[in-house]
């Protein structure tokens, strides 16, 4: 090798460049959806995580383009990723009105642009989860909107959550609800009263994810419903005269992890 070096410093410049020229590069993986990207959402995709696949690059684009289609003045914040099944890509549809936007997110097993017509036919697509904000006419009507429950002063039985953190338990017409605040959000789980370990456990798996992941801070408040048997989850929360409702998703731990991609 020093042998080689020793030749190469005693050529041409221009010798010298064309080694350089044909030093060997490293292979690059091939990232099929990029081509759907412009040049300027790969430059704001992030390259520090070795962990980051494909799919979460090109979702980069993917919420630019979402954001740049509803032609809205609303100061809306979308998530910074959507956990969606390996090999398929985002998509999504949008409405938008004057002080109302709408978003269907969506799953395809093939690239389909957002708002393309075929995304119509439910074969093609999966829901992932609908997000719909609301803008009213001042915080205080939208505050209005947050069934927002402080947990311990309403009473009910105390239930070890895990974590330092105390549920109350609330039954009433063959419901059982847990529920608990973490700052500014009340959340409850819901199961029937015949399972009431499955709300339990629930509320305790929530409580742990929701010790590595952050949901987003409102203002004023804001509350989650997650259900046992997979049907009515709801989280909802204000942001000023802004109140944003997450549904259409069908298992609770994932809506409370969609949720927490909104913090920033």
């Amino acid at each position: 090798m020093k042998k080689i070096l020793f030749t190469c410093m005693l050529l041409s410049f221009s010798i010298v460049s064309a080694c350089s020229d044909t030093e060997e590069k490293p292979n690059v993986p091939n990232k099929p959806q990029e081509e759907h990207q412009s040049h300027e959402d790969q430059q704001e995709s992030p390259k520090t995580n070795k962990e980051d696949t494909v799919a979460s690059i090109t979702q980069a684009g993917v919420l630019k383009n979402i954001k740049d289609q509803l032609k809205t003045n609303l100061p809306i914040t979308l998530p910074k990723g959507l956990p969606i099944t390996e090999g398929t890509f985002l998509t999504a549809t949008t409405k938008a009105e004057a002080n109302q936007v709408e978003i269907v997110f969506l799953e395809s097993k093939e690239y389909l642009p957002i708002n393309d017509i075929k995304l119509k036919q439910p074969d093609r697509t999966t829901v992932i989860a609908r997000l719909s904000v609301q803008q009213y006419e001042s915080t205080d009507e939208a505050n209005k909107q947050i069934s927002f429950e402080n947990f311990s002063q309403n009473g009910g039985q105390e239930v070890d959550l895990g974590f330092n953190i105390k549920g109350y338990q609330d039954a009433g017409a063959g419901s059982l609800w847990t529920g608990w605040n973490e700052g500014r959000w009340a959340i409850a789980t819901h199961t029937r009263t015949d399972n009431p370990e499955a709300g339990v456990k629930l509320a305790k798996q929530a409580v742990q994810l929701l010790e590595t992941h952050m949901l987003p801070i409102p203002k004023q408040n804001g509350f989650a419903h997650l259900d046992v048997y997979e049907s009515g989850n709801l989280i909802v929360w204000q942001d000023g005269k802004l109140v944003y409702t997450l549904d259409s998703i069908k298992k609770p731990l994932k809506a409370l992890e969609i949720a927490t991609a909104f913090y920033h």
